[in-house]
């Protein structure tokens, strides 16, 4: 018998999100979309007069501000139909004509930075000290003025913003290929029993203790991805295309560099990770061995990388999720709590299992005026369980964001993004491991560490690696394939993986493929290895007892984006610039695959 998904319409309610709460139905939503579509000529008069006086700017940018909420929720509200049910062709269609919505503002809003410019930034800081409602804008201005090069004229903008609905649509296609279209074999167990494979129960399958259905999971769902790989390859290639476009309009360098100078990081950031990344491969190599030592095989299998090292697995219902995550994130005061205990089991944040056409992973959304909702798909165990406290930690992020800066800081940078969500894992982790001594669960728990690991410490700064290199090659005019991205994956999984784990070329090659949008958001992998590096060095400072150390977190929350990210986690009390937090990571890693050791 064959364990099925339900379909959408089975879902109960309370385990939904709350759609209902930006849009009732989706009529209003439409007539909303109508409403904020007939908005944007009004935006256009402005274009030519904000050199006009202060008071003038002001009102653009109560206008535009008044808009861009607006235009947020439509947004978010279209893009979370389409991700619980890709077969949904109405929500697609609300989802692809958001997109188009918001290029259409992008472009009519496109004349208004090329203009501050020409009206000088002296004049416009005296602006801020005679107008009250602009008053604010310093650090926007500090921000604008350091990425003057790469503004281009008013006509250019808006190309520019016009061009981002279509540039869109290979990301997409991959998006939908891989969520709606994909058929994916059952696995089946050693006894004949079959487990439907998706994207919501892949990787629940790929912890299950039963090898076979490990290994038939991750062989069909390599295989489907390898029977569209020329096309997933060349909607990648298309990606990168675009992002080396918009380098080269922008006049950057390099598109490393036009991805990482707007938050003004600097390239050393990405390439001091890499280096260490590296040089600690050897940790990776230790826990392959002790891994297939424990497991008692001579050679580790990729899918055996989640392999249960304990026969009795922890059931985690949802509700027990959130409890342990509530206690664990106690340090940071009972206010974080309820928040985040109100927001889960009342408010309904959280779209919590999974069904049929979920799209794959898990995520944090909304926008500035919604709740900060969260997506995932929920399996009842440990790995579940840090998944949920991972997306509480960008919700929480946001809500305080939010909560305490106007709206034009109210957004932050994805590099301090994975920082609160890597800091929730830790501060969890830290608790369970201190309150319950069970061995089974132990190793269960650090199963979970490493599984976490995995994917942000070790598949994350490989992909970054391929990353840096196919951007770097369609710079020097040079093409994409679908075996080149193949072997290429699979040389440097092999560099990660050394002599201690079995590598089928293929099927290890088209990991590439099933990142269906990460690839697509120019060099954004390598910031959860720095995530989680500097999540780990803020977490310590509190499980440490430094004086202080839970306010300045939670004050670095509160700060959104009206900081530099470097700043504002130097402030919280940790240096990302410096390659110090990310070998200090390593050696918590080292240190969890000696517990390890110790236990099995």
């Amino acid at each position: 018998m064959t364990q099925t998904v339900p379909a959408r319409s089975e879902v109960p309610k309370q385990y939904t999100w709350n759609t209902e709460s930006i849009f009732p139905t989706d009529d209003a939503w439409e007539a909303e979309f109508t409403a904020v579509a007939e908005s944007l000529p009004a935006l256009t008069q402005f274009r030519g007069r904000l050199s006009e006086g202060p008071s003038v700017l002001a009102d653009y940018v109560e206008a535009s501000e008044d808009v861009t909420r607006r235009l947020g929720k439509v947004f978010v509200y279209a893009s979370m139909g389409a991700s619980v049910d890709t077969g949904d062709q109405a929500a697609q269609a609300r989802s692809d004509r958001a997109r188009g919505l918001m290029a259409r503002y992008g472009a009519a809003t496109a004349f208004a930075e090329p203009e501050l410019l020409q009206i000088g930034f002296d004049t416009l800081r005296q602006w801020l000290q005679t107008e009250p409602r602009l008053a604010h804008y310093g650090h926007y201005l500090d921000r604008l003025e350091r990425r003057q090069a790469h503004v281009r004229s008013a006509e250019v903008e808006e190309v520019l913003s016009q061009a981002m609905d279509p540039m869109r649509t290979a990301s997409a296609t991959h998006g939908l290929l891989a969520n709606a279209d994909l058929r994916f074999p059952p696995a089946r167990s050693r006894q004949g029993e079959e487990f439907e494979v998706t994207q919501g129960t892949i990787n629940a399958l790929l912890s299950h203790a039963d090898r076979e259905v490990r290994r038939t999971a991750w062989e069909g769902y390599a295989d489907a991805h390898l029977a569209t790989k020329n096309t997933m390859a060349n909607a990648l290639a298309t990606g990168i295309k675009q992002d080396v476009f918009i380098m080269r309009a922008r006049r950057y360098t390099s598109s490393l560099d036009a991805a990482l100078e707007p938050n003004h990081i600097p390239t050393a950031v990405f390439h001091n990770l890499i280096a260490v990344f590296k040089a600690n491969l050897p940790t990776w190599h230790r826990y392959w061995r002790l891994r297939a030592r424990a497991m008692g095989t001579d050679k580790l299998r990729v899918y055996d990388a989640r392999a249960p090292l304990s026969e009795h697995k922890t059931e985690v219902p949802f509700e027990q999720a959130v409890d342990w995550i509530g206690e664990g994130m106690q340090p940071l005061g009972e206010e974080y709590v309820d928040i985040l205990r109100r927001g889960v089991l009342e408010q309904r944040w959280v779209d919590v299992y999974p069904n049929q056409g979920k799209r794959m992973g898990a995520f944090s959304t909304g926008v500035f005026g919604t709740y900060p909702f969260i997506f995932m798909s929920f399996n009842n165990d440990l790995f579940s369980m840090s998944t949920l406290a991972h997306e509480l930690g960008h919700s929480l992020h946001s809500y305080y964001a939010w909560q305490t800066q106007p709206l034009v800081y109210s957004r932050y940078g994805l590099f301090v993004a994975e920082v609160a969500s890597n800091f929730n894992q830790a501060m969890v982790r830290a608790h369970l491991l201190h309150s319950n001594p069970d061995r089974d669960f132990q190793i269960g728990l650090i199963e979970e560490a490493m599984a976490n690991f995995h994917r942000y410490f070790f598949v994350m700064p490989t992909l970054a690696r391929l990353e840096l290199e196919i951007h770097e090659r369609v710079e020097r005019g040079q093409a994409l394939t679908a075996d080149y991205l193949i072997n290429r994956m699979a040389d440097l999984f092999s560099e990660g993986y050394g002599g201690d784990v079995n590598v089928d070329r293929d099927r290890v090659g088209i990991t590439w493929a099933q990142f269906h949008t990460h690839l697509y958001s120019n060099f954004y992998v390598y910031q959860y290895a720095t995530g989680i590096s500097g999540a780990h060095a803020l977490a310590q400072r509190i499980l440490d007892g430094v004086p202080g150390a839970a306010d300045a977190y939670l004050q670095f929350l509160k700060a959104g984006g009206s900081v530099y990210p470097l700043d504002a986690l130097q402030q919280a009390g940790v240096d990302l610039a410096s390659p110090e937090p990310v070998e200090s990571t390593f050696a918590v890693l080292a240190s969890y695959v000696d517990r390890l050791e110790q236990l099995v």
